[in-house]
C-alpha cells in the first residue's frame, strides 16, 4: 500500500471480494467510492460465505470502512445489511457514511423498472431495477437528497414527501403504480434513524487517515467496461468504476494514490445486456457456467461467459492504470484442453487491436483468436505460481503481456488459502 485502488477490468462479477479480503490483511480503512447495492462482493471464510453489497469487504478485518459520497445508497438496504452482518459478529461501529453521498428512495426504484419496461427488446440495459441510474439522475439534476439529511428528520421528511409527489404524478400520468408515501414514509425513517450515528464528513475522515500515512485500500464495484464515460454504452452503468473515479469518489487528491490493482478472471462474463465480443453462446459457454458458478451475487441472474479478451481488457488496463493483476478463477479452466485468447477484432474487414468507442461496432465484429493448450490437471492446491501446472503459467504470463500489466494475485478457488501474491 499505502494508498492502493481495486479496480475490476472487465463487466464487473471479476471476483473483486475474494481480492480485498487478501489485500485488507494489512489495511487500516478500506473506501467504496461509486455504485450502489446493485453491486455485489463476495467472501468465503472457512465455511462462511458472505456477500457484501454496500459495506466494504474491510468489515471481515476489522478496518475502517467508508461508505463514500460517490456511492448512492438505499438506506433501507444499507440498514439490514448492517443488522445481517452484526449477527455474524461484525463490528458495525468500524463503518461511517458520508454525509455527501446521495440516497435512493422508493421512487427511484419504481422510476427504474418503469424505464426499462418502456425498452424495446435490444435498447433494455439489463439494469437490476434498484434505483441506481434514476438515484444517480436526481444527483446530476440537482433535486436528490444526501445522506447528512438523515440527521434532520424532520427536513428529510419534507423533502421525501415533496419529491414522492412529484414522483408519483410522473407515474399516474405513464399509467403506471403510484407510490404509498406513508408508507414508504414509515420504513424509511426507521432506516433514517438507525443510520444517524454512522453519517458523517468521510472526506475528512480520509484525507486525516492519508496525512497519518495509513494504509487505505479505495474497493471499486462493477468493473472498467461498465464506467459510465468509458464502458460500452450506452450498456453501462451509472458512475465512474475506474480508477480515476475514487478521487472524486471519495473526495482525495490524486496526488496520494500509490498503486492500482485491476482485477480480471481468467476468462471473459458479463451479466445483463450488451455487447460481449468473445461470448460463448453455446454448450461451451455454459460448461464454464457451471464450472465457475456463474449466477449474479446481486440478483442471481446468470451470467454470460466467453473467452478471455485482451483487447477490451488492455483498454480497461490502460485507463485505469493498472500496476498490478489479480486474476481469478484460473481453476475453472482445469478441465480445457485447449484456451483461446481474444488477441484482435476483425470489423468491416479491417483488423485493429484496439477497443472502438461505439458499442454498434463490438456487435458486428469477429474476435481473432490465439489458442493454447490447457493443462488438464487440478490446480486448487496451489499456493505459489510455480506450484501451477506449466501450462497455466504459460497462459497467464501471455494473457498479463497482451494487456500491458504485471501479475501480482492469482486465485484458484473461493477460500482465503486459494487467493496468494506472485
Amino acid at each position: 500500500m499505502p494508498v492502493t485502488i481495486l479496480v475490476g477490468v472487465q463487466w464487473g462479477d471479476e471476483g473483486k471480494g475474494k481480492i480485498i479480503d487478501v489485500l485488507t490483511k494489512d489495511a487500516e480503512m478500506v473506501v467504496r467510492f461509486q455504485g450502489g447495492n446493485n453491486a455485489g462482493h463476495t467472501v468465503e471464510i472457512g465455511d462462511e460465505k458472505y456477500v457484501l453489497h454496500l459495506i466494504p469487504s474491510g468489515i471481515l478485518r476489522g478496518a475502517d470502512c467508508v461508505i463514500g459520497n460517490g456511492l448512492v445508497v438505499d438506506p433501507i438496504a444499507l440498514m439490514e445489511e448492517m443488522k445481517d452482518i452484526e449477527t455474524r459478529k461484525a463490528d458495525v461501529s468500524v463503518i461511517q457514511l458520508s454525509t455527501k453521498a446521495h440516497l435512493i428512495m422508493p421512487y427511484h426504484k419504481l422510476m427504474d423498472a418503469l424505464k426499462e419496461n418502456r425498452r424495446s427488446e435490444g435498447k433494455k440495459i439489463g439494469t437490476t431495477k434498484r434505483g441506481i441510474g434514476p438515484a444517480y439522475s436526481d444527483k446530476a439534476a440537482r433535486s436528490g437528497i444526501r445522506a447528512l439529511e438523515l440527521l434532520d428528520m424532520k427536513a428529510f421528511e419534507a423533502l421525501f414527501r415533496e419529491q414522492a409527489e412529484i414522483y408519483n404524478q410522473i407515474f399516474k400520468n405513464a399509467d403506471f403504480e403510484l407510490m404509498d408515501i406513508d408508507a414508504e414514509w414509515a420504513k424509511l425513517e426507521v432506516a433514517a434513524k438507525y443510520l444517524n450515528p454512522f453519517v458523517k464528513d468521510t472526506v475528512l475522515t480520509v484525507n486525516k487517515a492519508v496525512k497519518k500515512g495509513k494504509n487505505i485500500l479505495f474497493e471499486g464495484a462493477q468493473g472498467g467496461l461498465l464506467d459510465i464515460d468509458h464502458g460500452t454504452y450506452p450498456f453501462v452503468t451509472s458512475s465512474n468504476t475506474t480508477s480515476g473515479g475514487a478521487c472524486a469518489g471519495a473526495g482525495l487528491s490524486p496526488r496520494h494514490v500509490d498503486s492500482v490493482y485491476g482485477v480480471m478472471k481468467a476468462y471473459t462474463t458479463r451479466v445483463g445486456e450488451g455487447p460481449f465480443p468473445t461470448e460463448l453462446a453455446n454448450e461451451a459457454g455454459e460448461r464454464l457456467r457451471q464450472a465457475g458458478h456463474e449466477f449474479g451475487a446481486t440478483t442471481g441472474r446468470p451470467r454470460r461467459c466467453g473467452w478471455f479478451d485482451a483487447v477490451s481488457s488492455r483498454y480497461s488496463c490502460l485507463i485505469n492504470g493498472v500496476d498490478n493483476l489479480a486474476i481469478t478463477k484460473l481453476d475453472v479452466l482445469d478441465d480445457q484442453p485447449e484456451l483461446k485468447i481474444c488477441v484482435a477484432y476483425e470489423i468491416d474487414g479491417v483488423r485493429t487491436e484496439d477497443m472502438p468507442c461505439d458499442s454498434k461496432a463490438l456487435v458486428k465484429l469477429t474476435p481473432i483468436y490465439e489458442t493454447m493448450p490447457g493443462w488438464e490437471c487440478d490446480s486448487t492446491s496451489a499456493r505459489h505460481f510455480n506450484d501451477l501446472p506449466e501450462n497455466a503459467q504459460k497462459y497467464l504470463k501471455r494473457i498479463a503481456e497482451l494487456v500491458d500489466a504485471n501479475i501480482g494475485i492469482i486465485s484458484v478457488g473461493p477460500k482465503r488459502e486459494q487467493t496468494f501474491n506472485v
